[in-house]
């Protein structure tokens, strides 16, 4: 009797632990609000912490929307790249909402911000990690270019 069925031979805890690990501390771009995709706000997103749990990563830090920071927390699901953050300060910028929560599907590059009422239209948040800057022999930090091939 043969067996049927799929070997799964991925482990989501695994991730988790090198998601926590190598993930990028700095991450740019902007917010577009739905009810006016002609306002652009920069946003800069810092992770103080990324702790691995299971096969979540616990995300802790800051994110900057225009002028005005907000703490954040988060879990990102290794398995499935799905991301939930919450924002958690009392002032927002960008005329968003407290309570308002971040959602994506494609882990912390492109997400959807979701209001706390269904008046609240929301926006699309679009993140890309920020290149590190490494320090040069005279101790001032110089650009690091990645480059990556086409293959």
């Amino acid at each position: 009797m043969g067996l049927v069925g799929e070997v799964a031979s991925f482990d989501p805890v695994a991730r988790a632990a090198l998601i926590a690990a190598e993930m990028p501390r700095g991450w740019s771009g902007d917010y577009r609000p739905f009810d006016n995709p002609s306002k652009v706000y920069p946003v800069q997103l810092s992770i103080a912490s990324a702790v691995s749990a299971g096969q979540m990563v616990v995300i802790r830090g800051n994110l900057r929307i225009g002028e005005v920071t907000a703490p954040i927390q988060g879990n990102l699901n290794a398995k499935s790249d799905q991301l939930d953050m919450l924002l958690l300060g009392d002032r927002l910028g960008a005329d968003i909402e407290p309570g308002s929560e971040l959602m994506g599907l494609q882990g912390m590059k492109l997400s959807g911000l979701r209001g706390p009422r269904l008046t609240t239209m929301g926006g699309r948040l679009q993140l890309a990690p920020v290149a590190a800057a490494a320090p040069s022999r005279s101790g001032q930090p110089q650009s690091k270019t990645i480059i990556r091939g086409l293959w």
